[in-house]
């Protein structure tokens, strides 16, 4: 697998993640409880997942400037340390 498929891959499952748990963190405030789940199971669950999101997100603009700087000091022709 491509370099750039992971960064792709990553950076898929941080957006999912994300908006998955604004979603979840939106609907606790709509959701009358039923007996099934409770609204602080789902605040709780969407701020884990905004949170997953957010770090892989973090870690996706590192990981893209790592690799875009050394496909421009390879495109230079000079050696990657």
């Amino acid at each position: 697998m491509t370099v750039n498929r992971k960064l792709t891959i990553q950076l898929w499952t941080a957006f999912i993640l994300s908006m998955s748990g604004m979603v979840l963190l939106i609907m606790g405030f709509w959701v009358p409880p039923v007996g099934e789940i409770h609204n602080s199971v789902l605040i709780a669950y969407g701020e884990v997942c905004t949170f997953a999101g957010g770090l892989f997100g973090i870690d996706y603009t590192y990981k893209y400037k790592k690799h875009k700087n050394t496909i421009n000091n390879n495109s230079n022709g000079q050696t990657n340390p």
